[in-house]
């Protein structure tokens, strides 16, 4: 579990909840489906669960990675007095995120400097999942087993790093958690 471990540096990684395909919208328009404006939030609460509180987000430009990360963001904010959530972190809207590659996510990552502890990307397949599988040279069997099968969207994948985020590179970083947090059917 990734709230047991104890982390230098930390990298969540998590693919935009589901899309909706509207007809003549193009590809970087595209909102959420009322599944994923469902699972975005479950996703959120599971970072919240397990104190994976990012310091820095870096998500796509495209409208369904802005919404998702609204909607995660929603259920990290505090939600009682005293406040009970995590802190806000800085959000970097990039460019280069968008149906960007493996070795293109990894330049982002790598770029990051050393004052952000635990960074959330959100992207797009295929480079979530190629970058996911390319960095893990270790950890959880079954997280790996899943990560590499199939990263269903509102996937979130959790890597820790040996060092600052300069060092990383393929088959440096553990995975230590995998999950696939789903919202109730039928809500909203």
């Amino acid at each position: 579990m990734p709230a047991s471990v104890a982390v230098a540096t930390r990298l969540i990684v998590l693919r935009h909840a589901k899309s909706a395909w509207p007809e003549g919208v193009p590809d970087q328009e595209r909102p959420l489906a009322g599944r994923g404006r469902r699972d975005a939030p479950a996703a959120g609460r599971w970072l919240r669960q397990e104190r994976c509180a990012p310091d820095v987000v870096i998500c796509s430009t495209a409208r369904r990675t802005r919404e998702t990360w609204d909607r995660v963001a929603a259920e990290l904010r505090p939600t009682r007095t005293p406040p009970t959530g995590l802190p806000t972190p800085e959000v970097v809207f990039e460019p280069r995120v968008y149906q960007a590659s493996a070795s293109t996510l990894l330049q982002v990552v790598r770029a990051l400097p050393d004052r952000w502890r635990t960074a959330l990307l959100i992207g797009h397949l295929p480079g979530v999942q190629d970058l996911v599988v390319s960095l893990a040279g270790g950890g959880d069997d079954d997280a790996l087993a899943r990560a590499r099968g199939k990263f269903p969207t509102a996937a979130v994948a959790v890597l820790t790093l040996p060092g600052g985020w300069a060092r990383l590179a393929p088959g440096t970083a553990t995975l230590t958690a995998f999950a696939v947090p789903r919202g109730p059917k039928g809500g909203r």
